[in-house]
């Protein structure tokens, strides 16, 4: 029997077997027959013409992406470690008003592959460590001059490989001057123009576009905020995987933030950043005062009203009902609490000190099945007379003269900055961050004033990369349900298959089981055919063991119920004491009623010819 078993369970997974290697070869020759751009469905928005695959569109291949300099005021796709080292300066200096201990930038960067490695020759800048300061920082080929009549375009990845619960992986457009020359000494109070890029900490989640207005008449320098976008961006502090950070500023100042393509904020720098750009033409004189004689109340009590004579403000708001009555077994001579009767003083109680001991108080047990307990009251309801405090009813204010408010006086202050594009140049690019959380890969970082190019640099980077981590990201389940939807022929597949399986496993759970009954009889049989010693028939020994006691007292050697490894030469040597001691056991333990006097003569002859 084990052996058909086991030859079902072969034969069920070889069905199985088959029936997979099937839907595979269906779904691959679907696939080969399909376009090879898998990919138009939304998911990218404003995205140039996806990169083609090899065979078919099974494998997405990666290359570093070709950099043209003249295109770009900076680019650096970290693949070519030595030369990507020679970009970038790490840090030295110090964070002022801070701990000693605390105030380095000892955080360590490393140009490394991803942790899940898509490609072996991928690699990015990775900020290793959690809670210490970390900055690094690399000069433009050329600086970015805002005057020019062109945007300004920055583009990079980041990978927040363990996730993100509280910190930055922003960057900084550092200003061009004297401060921003000495790059080992890039700190938080190194001068900026633009910040941008993503923050959480907790529920805060940001995504910051930062620019640095100077004021034209004072040149004093004001931060501007942009506001934040309607939704809220957390997948990418979640999900572990790349995400494309764009932001484009132009000269007509205008500005789009994107997320993997999608738009997620967009206005102007003349209106949508806090505090606004230019201040306002007026403003309230701080000298102004408010004159004691001055009504803001629009409405006020009617002096004319007078309260009704059958108004009282002294009744209650509720009386107890008069048609109310005890209910039955209440008992009244019962209290609702008691002493606890067997609560005891504790040993280290002080009177002198703790005051007179007394017992804890405990519902009364009485009271458990009765209707209630202690002195009857009847209960409340709302009196129908109570009208409460009378108030004059409210009038028109005919002396109202409005809210009061400052006059207003020309802000000495004021400008009008219709072009707040062009800012400071930007000389360098530098991520100067803290966080919770390591390994964050920053990766495909370019500045240009052309919005085709980095468009064209994420095609041939971060949108390939995707790519391939989306399609094998995606389960087997919907795999395979995109493909019934394609091909319904896959339909009649998955049919003949599932009907096999049932008819397969109804088989070997019924017909097995058929099989071993008829196994079990034909053994019978067989087993009653030869005088060999058989399990079943050592209880029907016993029981005659139990039966003809004085055939053995005769001296008839007939067998006992022992193990099968049992020596019989042994067994007919043994006294008639043990054979009764034996009898007596056998007896005792047995759990079912003796069999009839008829299967007792058939059990006898069989032991007779057995011996």
């Amino acid at each position: 029997m084990p052996r058909k078993m086991g030859g079902n369970r072969g034969a069920t997974l070889a069905l199985l077997f088959a029936c997979g290697f099937l839907l595979i070869s269906t779904a691959k020759s679907a696939d080969l027959g399909s376009e090879s751009d898998d990919f138009e469905d939304g998911y990218v928005e404003d995205v140039q013409e996806e990169p083609i695959a090899s065979e078919g569109d099974e494998k997405l291949a990666y290359e570093s992406p070709v950099i043209d300099h003249k295109k770009f005021h900076f680019a650096d796709h970290f693949d070519d470690v030595e030369a990507s080292r020679k970009k970038w300066v790490l840090s030295q200096a110090k964070k002022d008003d801070i701990a000693e201990e605390i105030s380095k930038y000892d955080g360590i960067w490393n140009w490394e592959s991803p942790q899940r490695i898509v490609w072996a020759n991928d690699l990015g800048l990775v900020l290793k460590s959690k809670a210490k300061h970390a900055a690094i920082s690399a000069p433009l080929r050329q600086p970015f001059e805002f005057k020019q009549d062109k945007p300004l375009v920055v583009q990079y990845e980041v990978t927040l490989q363990e996730g993100q619960e509280c910190g930055g992986s922003y960057l900084k457009l550092l200003s061009a001057g004297k401060d921003t020359e000495q790059l080992k000494a890039f700190n938080d109070k190194t001068p900026y123009t633009i910040m941008f890029g993503p923050d959480k900490c907790g529920n805060d989640v940001k995504m910051h576009f930062i620019f640095r207005h100077v004021n034209p008449i004072n040149g004093t320098i004001t931060e501007k905020h942009c506001n934040k976008p309607k939704n809220r961006l957390e997948e990418p502090f979640k999900d572990k995987l790349p995400h494309l950070y764009q932001l484009v500023v132009r000269p007509d100042n205008s500005f789009e933030i994107r997320v993997d393509h999608k738009i997620i904020n967009e206005g102007s720098l003349l209106t949508d950043f806090k505090p606004p750009v230019n201040p306002p033409a007026e403003i309230d004189d701080p000298n102004d005062r408010k004159p004691d004689a001055w009504d803001e109340r629009e409405k006020i009590p009617d002096p004319t009203a007078q309260k009704p004579e059958d108004w009282d403000e002294d009744a209650p708001p509720q009386l107890p009902d008069t048609d109310a009555v005890m209910p039955n077994g209440w008992l009244e001579n019962e209290p609702d609490m008691i002493f606890d009767p067997t609560a005891t003083k504790p040993e280290d109680w002080d009177s002198e000190i703790d005051g007179e001991w007394e017992a804890p108080l405990v519902d009364n047990p009485v009271c458990e099945k009765a209707a209630g307990c202690g002195k009857w009251k009847a209960p409340l309801i709302p009196n129908p007379n109570y009208k409460g405090k009378w108030r004059a009813p409210m009038i028109e204010n005919p002396n109202y003269q409005g809210k009061w408010a400052p006059r207003k006086i020309a802000n000495p202050d004021f400008f009008e900055d219709l072009k707040p594009f062009q800012m400071t140049p930007i000389s360098a690019v530098g991520l100067e961050l803290w966080s919770m959380s390591s390994d964050i890969l920053f990766d495909n970082l370019i500045i240009t004033d052309d919005v085709e190019v980095a468009r064209d640099f994420a095609a041939n980077s971060f949108d390939i990369k995707r790519r391939y981590i989306d399609r094998e990201s995606d389960s087997f389940v919907n795999k395979v349900v995109e493909l019934l939807k394609a091909y319904p022929p896959i339909w009649g597949v998955g049919l003949v298959a599932i009907v096999a399986l049932v008819a397969i496993t109804i088989y070997c759970r019924f017909g097995t089981a058929k099989s071993q009954d008829s196994a079990a009889k034909k053994a019978a049989a067989e087993a009653k055919k030869t005088d060999e010693p058989q399990p079943d028939d050592e209880p029907e020994a016993e029981e005659e063991e139990s039966d003809l006691s004085g055939e053995r007292a005769a001296g008839d050697s007939s067998k006992e119920s022992t193990p099968l490894s049992a020596s019989p030469k042994k067994k007919s040597q043994k006294s008639d004491l043990d054979d009764n001691e034996e009898e007596t056991k056998a007896a005792e333990n047995q759990e079912e009623p003796a069999q009839t006097e008829e299967t007792n003569t058939k059990t006898r002859k069989r032991q007779a010819r057995k011996e």
